[in-house]
């Protein structure tokens, strides 16, 4: 956008009024700059609180019918909430592991329901057979070892 060109008065009266309405604008620039700033971040904490909440939903409803609920948060819904791991269990061996969904390479936009179908058990690697692995929640930290470790 081209600045605004203000043509200077002619007469001193005239010129001071324009001057002290250029300052008047500049600072009101600033007011509503802050302004912008301070809804954008109460903005960004109630997506961020909404994150969490459809995340803890989720959770519940998990424990509640069991198997991978859909509508389910997606990854970057679960991240910004805070529930930056989500714990599953091999179908098989019923080992339980953890994943750090951050380091997934999945769009951003995958559901964590489905996740379902395309995480496997790593024991079963060498034998050629991956069972898929159960979903069993988002969790804000790491709560099992690997089991490779």
């Amino acid at each position: 956008m081209a600045p605004k060109h203000h043509p200077t008065p002619l007469s001193g009266g005239l010129r001071s009024a324009l001057n002290k309405e250029l300052v008047m604008a500049r600072a009101m620039t600033t007011i509503l700059a802050t302004q912008s700033a301070e809804a954008r971040a109460k903005g960004e904490a109630l997506i961020r609180q909404a994150d969490k909440l459809l995340c803890e939903s989720w959770n519940e409803r998990m424990w509640a019918d069991g198997g991978p609920i859909d509508p389910s948060p997606t990854i970057d819904q679960a991240i910004n909430g805070g529930y930056s791991w989500l714990e599953i269990e091999c179908s098989r061996c019923k080992t339980r592991r953890d994943v750090d969904l951050a380091a997934l390479r999945h769009p951003p936009t995958t559901y964590a329901h489905d996740l379902a179908g395309r995480l496997r058990c790593s024991k079963f690697a060498k034998a050629n057979r991956r069972p898929a692995a159960t979903l069993l929640q988002l969790a804000p930290r790491r709560s099992h070892a690997d089991p490779e470790s």
